[in-house]
């Protein structure tokens, strides 16, 4: 059976946006400003566990910017938080800079807040229902690494910080 060009073409059309539609591949630059350098992704492959998020406490306070979002820099500080989450800051590397707001300027000394849920006992009462039965496996990064971070990007209403808020992934570099 012979198509006409016209024909054709359509159906490639039709086929080529199914494709792109079912890829899961969903591009959040848009929401993160400037974000030349960071890597924007939301597939499992792209290193981001949704499944995490069950595990945040209070999670009605974090504003989602990025579901799934990869930046670099160096650990500078790194803490155990009564939740049980190991809080850290990294210094990002050139060119993320649009990463951090005002806040993160002004109390975090311009770094990014990074956060591994459940990484430590929990000794906060409110807050153990969320690790309940579970420890996360992430490896905690010693002070002064070079890193790639992966996790979701958010905006932290309590603080008014900007960070990536639960990790899924970090990778010595």
């Amino acid at each position: 059976m012979q198509q006409s060009a016209p024909a054709t073409h359509i159906v490639s059309v039709i086929l080529l946006s199914v494709c792109c539609a079912c890829s899961g591949e969903k591009s959040h630059t848009g929401n993160v400003p400037n974000a030349a350098n960071a890597e924007a992704s939301q597939s499992v492959a792209g290193g981001c566990d949704a499944s995490l998020w069950k595990h945040v406490y209070d999670p009605t306070r974090l504003q989602q910017l990025a579901s799934c979002l990869s930046v670099t820099g160096v650990i500078d500080e790194s803490d155990a938080d009564p939740d049980g989450d190991q809080h850290f800051l990294l210094r990002l590397d050139p060119g993320q800079d649009s990463l951090v707001n005002k806040r993160n300027r002004k109390k975090k000394g311009g770094d990014l807040v990074v956060e591994i849920v459940c990484a430590n006992p929990t000794t906060m009462k409110k807050a153990k229902r969320a690790c309940a039965g579970y420890t996360n496996p992430i490896t905690i990064p010693t002070l002064g690494a070079h890193v790639r971070v992966t996790g979701t990007y958010v905006f932290d209403s309590h603080n008014g910080w900007e960070e990536i808020h639960p990790v899924s992934r970090i990778e010595r570099l």
